[in-house]
């Protein structure tokens, strides 16, 4: 009997080993001679843009296990992985296997890569089902590919703008602005605005011509965003504004609070954690907080739409490209920090991608299922609007796109706005006859500037959005956005392009 039993018992422990083998390692794998060297950058950025122009729209899910590996090459070897039992089960607080999950593939990595836990992991989210970890061996991603409970697999520090001879460029996706330079959405020059670019009002602020094109200045009279709070994710907030700073209620802006925070890690290794601090190192956040909220001043500076809301901003990456590790993982960190803020209604950010990226996509479900309304621009570039609609993340679901549109009787988009059939709202921002855009503060104390395209329509928007919430409190998000689509130009018909078209704030309001 006991030598039966140790029969039994040693059978039993090669099944189990073998089973623990087939779990971890898969020895059908394969590698072509042919695919044991990587692509060149430039051969996955043609692949790329194969496939935005032939399906409109590229998702690292795209790609064959052997493209996601060269792709990871050239990216620092760090791969990004969203797994859940489902499509949406992203939180990880409400999925229950989470932690095994994580740590039955940190446990296959290691052992494929031959390398310890602590050394392949960068990061573990905290409040999303993802991981950043390094990985070498193809093999280690073909195997992960055939594994349950994961959601994707993407490189998570390739960096298309960085290739040479794509369809587009950095200096493709620019804002129209006096103020940008190198075509990333930065710079920190001023122009003084021209006199018919504005009007006076009390206590002595400028009203800039775009507001008046929605009925904004009359809608004050029924609410000014007073007790709603705005975040914005975007490239920080300037110290050397006061008007967004020390002076942030100032004449018939009062009893708000202004808070900045960091999210963005200035380092060119993936693995570096402290951010850089929430003071604006391009320009461009510091455009959009004045579009959304600038004080009603009494320095003769322009005024937000919601000149008194709460203001909330992150420093989530240092442009508006939303490429390359941190920048990405900024994003993504500051949409989960503004989700477990219970102050905050409203998100606007006005950057982004030409494809998905599945931890903001993550971070944006995320903020979205805590109840916030979340404003994205759908895209501002000089030469790419042809091959790519709606940009990432404005293109989902959970996000309310937005595209700027010339100043005219009907519905004509700024000449460098994307549209498409995800936009949902237009704000008029560049003028018939000079093409002058809106006028916001600049980076600097009393020191004005232009900025168009759809990232100030789409700060403007979320002003808009602000009234509306304070106006009626009690509203949820649904309710606030079926008020901006009754209150828009198109309404009841949904434009094809531009969705219900530009906003009647004073509709909005009564």
């Amino acid at each position: 009997m006991s030598k039966k039993l140790l029969q039994l018992s040693a059978i039993a422990l090669l099944v189990f080993a073998s089973c623990s083998r087939d779990e971890s390692f898969d020895d059908d794998i394969v590698i072509p001679t042919a695919q044991r060297q990587p692509l060149s950058a430039q051969e996955i950025n043609n692949r790329i843009d194969n496939a935005i122009q032939t399906k409109g729209s590229f998702n690292w899910k795209q790609f064959s296990g052997y493209e996601l590996w060269s792709a990871t090459m050239h990216g620092n070897h760090i791969v990004s992985i969203g797994f859940g039992a489902s499509a949406n089960d992203f939180e990880r607080a409400k999925s229950p296997r989470a932690t095994q999950t994580e740590n039955d593939l940190l446990d296959f990595i290691a052992a494929s890569e031959g390398a310890d836990r602590k050394a392949i992991l960068i990061e573990s989210d905290p409040f999303l089902n993802t991981v950043d970890v390094v990985i070498e061996k193809q093999e280690t991603i073909l195997g992960l590919l055939k594994k349950k409970n994961i959601r994707y697999i993407e490189p998570g520090d390739y960096r298309y703008f960085s290739v040479g001879n794509g369809m587009m460029k950095p200096g493709d996706l620019s804002e129209t602005s006096s103020s940008v330079s190198s075509g990333s959405g930065c710079g920190y020059d001023a122009v003084a605005l021209a006199a018919a670019d504005y009007t006076t009002i009390a206590p002595n602020a400028k009203a800039g011509w775009s507001l008046y094109q929605h009925n904004i200045p009359t809608a004050w009279n029924y609410s000014t965003g007073a007790g709603v709070t705005i975040g914005i994710v975007d490239t920080g907030l300037s110290p050397e504004q006061t008007l967004l700073g020390s002076s942030f209620n100032d004449g018939y802006s009062s009893g708000r609070t202004l808070q900045k925070f960091g999210a963005y890690v200035d380092s060119i290794w993936p693995w570096s954690t402290g951010t850089d601090g929430p003071n604006d190192g391009c320009g461009h956040g510091t455009s959009m907080a004045s579009a959304a909220a600038a004080p009603r001043n009494d320095n003769g500076m322009p005024v937000g739409v919601a000149y008194n809301a709460n203001l909330l901003t992150y420093r989530a990456a240092s442009n508006v490209v939303l490429d390359g590790y941190h920048e990405q993982n900024g994003v993504k960190n500051a949409f989960t920090a503004l989700g477990n803020n219970a102050s905050v209604k409203i998100i606007s950010m006005s950057m982004g991608h030409i494809f998905s990226v599945g931890k903001i996509s993550d971070g944006v479900k995320y903020a979205y299922n805590k109840g916030k309304l979340i404003f994205c621009a759908g895209g501002t570039s000089t030469s790419f609007t042809n091959f790519v609609g709606v940009i990432f993340p404005a293109s989902m679901a959970e996000a309310v796109a937005v595209t700027g549109v010339k100043e005219a009787t009907t519905l004509q988009k700024c000449d460098d706005c994307h549209s498409g059939s995800k936009i949902e709202f237009t704000v008029v921002m560049q003028r018939a006859g000079t093409g002058n855009t809106s006028p916001v503060l600049s980076y600097y104390n009393n020191e004005t500037d232009y900025v168009g395209g759809s990232s100030v329509a789409t700060a403007t928007t979320a002003g808009i959005a602000a009234l509306v919430w304070a106006k009626n409190p009690t509203w949820t998000r649904a309710q606030v956005l079926d008020k901006l689509r009754r209150s828009g130009s198109s309404y009841p018909n949904r434009n094809a392009e531009y969705g219900y078209g530009n906003i009647n704030a004073l509709a909005a309001v009564q």
